[in-house]
């Protein structure tokens, strides 16, 4: 008995690729003053969003997102059949807490930053599987959050190296339906883990880069496409390291990533903004995609991109156990 929707090793094909009718972003200050700023639906003027704790703004983050995301979409909550979420607090907190504040059917996720599309791959083969009409899937970060939990808090100030990345402060969220007008989901492709023995907690690019190469690659095979099918080949946080080190994966195994791939860790911030190495965290690749990416594919810029969530998935304990940092990618087609 076989799958009648996978292709290749990794690759699911839907036959009724899924729409994004929906979408949303809600970013921190920084986010909101870097080359994207236009693109995004809603602009907190503090990282506190005039609440008490981080913690909590990122509840808020989230809760702006997903609920704009669903009103976007004229949709309500009672409409949407299932909501995928995740973040990289303990316990993914911030979106079981915005779960709680929504009526619908949730499913947490940890993918670390891949969460986002780790969502999407799953909402399109819910949809695709003929057990949902709607899905809900979102994510969401923040500086301040990240700092306390992965490594010291910011009240410490302990001086970051310059293979460091800024965690994205924000949340993006996405409404997927089986029908409608927008862009289509056409493929997932699900990685697989892959730690080539990066030790550096500091330096999430190179750890993830094999992953979000591994995936690319796989993609491609699965497919038979070539990397000039796509118009945009977009990883979600790798950064400078990252990037750079995909780019020579590429070049040793004869894949000419050099055209048409970027990062969402670059696009986010510019070089003024003193971010290291660039940009990180679950809602980089999110906000990145919901605001400036299926935007540019509203107004014809873009007709095919492949974007791939990346995650590096450690955790404090850990890395203080000397334990190596295992990254993962998920790949999503979307099609115009």
């Amino acid at each position: 008995m076989t799958a009648p929707k996978r292709i290749g090793k990794q690759t699911v094909a839907f036959d009724n690729p899924p729409v994004i009718i929906g979408r949303a972003s809600a970013v921190g200050p920084k986010e909101g003053k870097g080359p994207l700023k236009d693109y995004f639906d809603f602009i907190a003027e503090d990282t506190y969003f005039n609440d008490t704790s981080w913690e909590k703004a990122e509840r808020k983050f989230f809760q702006t997102a997903a609920k704009l995301a669903i009103e976007k979409a004229n949709l309500t909550p009672n409409d949407i059949h299932y909501f995928l979420a995740g973040d990289l607090l303990n316990q993914i907190i911030s979106a079981t807490y915005t779960a709680r504040s929504l009526p619908i059917p949730y499913v947490g996720l940890y993918g670390a930053c891949s969460t986002m599309y780790e969502g999407l791959a799953l909402g399109a083969m819910l949809i695709d599987g003929g057990f949902a009409d709607h899905v809900l899937a979102g994510v969401s970060s923040h500086y301040s959050t990240a700092e306390r939990q992965f490594r010291f808090p910011t009240e410490q100030g302990v001086q970051r190296p310059l293979s460091s990345q800024w965690t994205v402060t924000g949340a993006a969220a996405m409404v997927l339906a089986a029908q409608g007008q927008g862009p289509r989901i056409t493929h997932a492709t699900i990685g697989k883990i892959v730690d080539l023995g990066v030790a550096d907690a500091t330096d999430m690019g190179a750890a993830m880069a094999p992953a979000a190469f591994d995936t690319i690659k796989q993609h491609l095979e699965d497919t038979g496409r070539d990397p000039g099918y796509y118009d945009l080949i977009v990883t979600g946080d790798l950064a400078k390291i990252g990037h750079r080190l995909v780019q020579a994966l590429g070049e040793k195994q004869g894949l000419d990533l050099s055209k048409n791939y970027t990062d969402c860790g670059l696009l986010i911030y510019d070089t003024s903004q003193d971010v290291h190495a660039g940009g990180s965290g679950c809602a980089c690749s999110g906000v990145v995609t919901a605001g400036f990416l299926l935007e540019e594919m509203q107004a014809g810029r873009y007709q095919k991109i492949l974007g791939l969530g990346t995650g590096a998935l450690h955790s404090p304990i850990a890395s203080q156990q000397g334990e190596t940092v295992p990254g993962i990618a998920h790949a999503v087609a979307i099609e115009f």
